[in-house]
Order: structure tokens, then C-alpha cells, then sequence
């Protein structure tokens, strides 16, 4: 006998905003599918909005198409499965399921997502380091988690990430170390210094010459 799906945790479940407009063939049944997420307590809240009355709503958010959904922090757009529905509401305030979404947006070209989602979420930026750490990490993703550090190059907020960038610069991986030796120079803070000045006698050169550029990024 299948078991019921426990509630969500007080405080885990995400809200959800749903935006929908008359003769959207996926609308009825995205909305279905978060109305069970409700019952179950997957999902907090669901607030519906027609932008045939309120096309505002629409507007505000740059919207192009629906079904559109900001499911906690995470918007989705069109289409999503029941399941697939389920996934994202159960990781949406975690930070494996915010890693997730960050390398997903990457992956489709979707920077215009994925820039402002750390400009605003403390929780994307220790997504960065999460994706950082996985040596399975595609390329494409990586480079977009430069641009996304190069854009907020000298922001307080990315003081959170030098302590779990200087482990990695650690890292028994040369490629990993590599890595962080790069990103923790694109930060443009100060306390990333002493994590760059531990790897000028990395034994791996390519690791001593991107800590030797980083430092120097910094004024050293």
C-alpha cells in the first residue's frame, strides 16, 4: 500500500504565485498539480492570478508566457509535470535544490534568471559553492558562475563565500583548487587574501599562477 507523503516541515514549504491567462492549454493542469502540493502541505500557499484581469501582474514581472510560476524563490516557466512539480517544491528551500536550478539556468542560457536570483538570494550564492565543489560540474556552468561573481565583484555579501572557497582552494583536486583560487580573486574582498597567499606554494602551477593573479587583483 503506497503511504501518504508526510507534510512539509513548518517553515520548509514553499509559496507559490501562479499566473495564468483564458486558453492557456497547461494552465488547468499546473494548477491542478500545486493544488494537491497544497493538501499535502508540499507547498504553503497558492495564490492565483488571471492576467486577463490583472495583466499588471504580468507586466511587473516581465512575464511572456503561462503557465508562469514563482515557486518560492524559483520562477518556472510553462509546462511542468506533476512530478517534476513536486521535485521543485520539495528543494526549493534547500540548498541542493537551489544549486540545481542555478546550474539549470546556466546550462539554457538563462543568465537573465540566474543574475538576479544571487543578486537577491544569499542562498543562490552558497549555490555557487556547491556547484564549484562538484567535480561533475559541466563547463558551460562554471563559466557562468564567474559571471555571476564578476558581476557583484566587490559586494559585502560575498564575504559568506570566502570561508567555504578557501576549503576548496584545499581541495585534493588541482582542478578544484584551481578554481577556487580563480573565484576567490574575482570577489574582490579583502579576506580572500590569506586563501590566495596559501596557494602561491600550491604544487600544482597553474594553481600558483591564478593565486598569484588573484592576489594581485587584490593590490598585492
Amino acid at each position: 500500500m503506497t503511504q501518504p507523503t508526510p507534510p512539509a516541515a513548518a517553515g520548509t514549504a514553499p509559496d507559490a504565485l501562479l499566473l495564468v491567462a483564458p486558453g492557456c492549454i497547461h494552465c488547468a493542469a499546473v494548477l491542478a498539480a500545486l493544488s494537491d502540493l497544497v493538501k499535502t502541505g508540499e507547498v504553503g500557499r497558492l495564490t492565483v492570478v488571471n492576467l486577463a484581469r490583472h495583466p499588471e501582474e504580468g507586466q511587473a514581472r516581465g512575464v511572456k508566457g503561462v503557465p508562469w510560476l514563482r515557486l518560492g524563490p524559483l520562477v518556472l516557466e510553462g509546462r511542468h509535470p506533476p512530478a517534476e512539480l513536486k521535485a521543485w517544491a520539495r528543494d526549493a528551500t534547500r540548498p541542493e535544490g537551489m544549486a540545481r536550478y542555478l546550474a539549470q539556468m546556466l546550462e539554457t542560457g538563462r543568465m537573465d534568471r540566474a543574475l538576479p536570483l544571487a543578486r537577491e538570494q544569499d542562498a543562490a550564492l552558497d549555490a555557487v559553492v556547491l556547484l564549484l565543489a562538484d567535480e561533475d560540474t559541466e563547463l558551460q556552468v562554471r563559466v557562468g558562475l564567474g559571471a555571476i561573481l564578476e558581476d557583484l565583484a566587490g559586494d559585502p555579501r560575498l564575504d559568506r563565500l570566502i570561508e567555504p572557497l578557501s576549503a576548496l582552494a584545499r581541495h585534493p583536486e588541482p582542478r578544484i583548487r584551481n578554481d577556487a583560487c580563480h573565484y576567490l580573486g574575482l570577489l574582490r574582498r579583502p579576506g580572500a587574501r590569506a586563501a590566495l597567499e596559501h596557494c602561491r606554494d600550491d604544487p600544482d602551477p597553474q594553481v600558483r599562477e591564478v593565486a598569484a593573479e588573484g592576489l594581485a587583483a587584490l593590490g598585492d
